[in-house]
Order: C-alpha cells, then sequence, then structure tokens
C-alpha cells in the first residue's frame, strides 16, 4: 500500500547519488542545489543510498555549508534519502 509522503517524496526534484564517491557526490549536490535556487525549489531529495554511510557524510557536510539550505533530514521511511528545504 502506497501512503500519501511516499507520492509526495516522488514528485520532488531528486537526484541520485549511487556509484558515487564522497568528492564526487558532494560536488554533485553543490550543482544540485544551485539549480534549485534557480528554479525556485522549495524541496528536494537527494538519493545517497546507505551502504557504510561515507556518501551520506559527505552528503551532510556540503548542504550544512550552504546558507540556501534553511534544513535537510533523513527520510524517516527511507534512510537512504535526505530531504533538503530550500530558501532562495
Amino acid at each position: 500500500m502506497m501512503n500519501i509522503d511516499d507520492i509526495f517524496i516522488k514528485n520532488l526534484p531528486m537526484i541520485d547519488l549511487h556509484g558515487f564517491d564522497r568528492d564526487s557526490a558532494r560536488v554533485a549536490v553543490n550543482d544540485f542545489v544551485d539549480e534549485a535556487v534557480l528554479m525556485r525549489y522549495e524541496r528536494i531529495v537527494i538519493v545517497h543510498g546507505i551502504g557504510e554511510g561515507i556518501v551520506k557524510k559527505a552528503v551532510h557536510c556540503a548542504l550544512a555549508c550552504r546558507k540556501e539550505v534553511v534544513e535537510y533530514y533523513v527520510y524517516e521511511r527511507n534512510v537512504g534519502c535526505t530531504i533538503v528545504c530550500i530558501r532562495w
């Protein structure tokens, strides 16, 4: 059974970082946030996967350095995703 939150998440702009290393992920996240600001998106989804948490840590580090990022949190229904709230 699909939850309404799952439908909402799937309609947000999303980047999938599976297969990226930490440095490539950091660059991709910064580029994605830049694009989201230009497009005036309020929320975006970053799929970093679970694994050993290396990419997730790099993603969260990159997000923490961005003044446009109001908040970010791991999506409770899928810990391999981070939801990002942006102000422009």
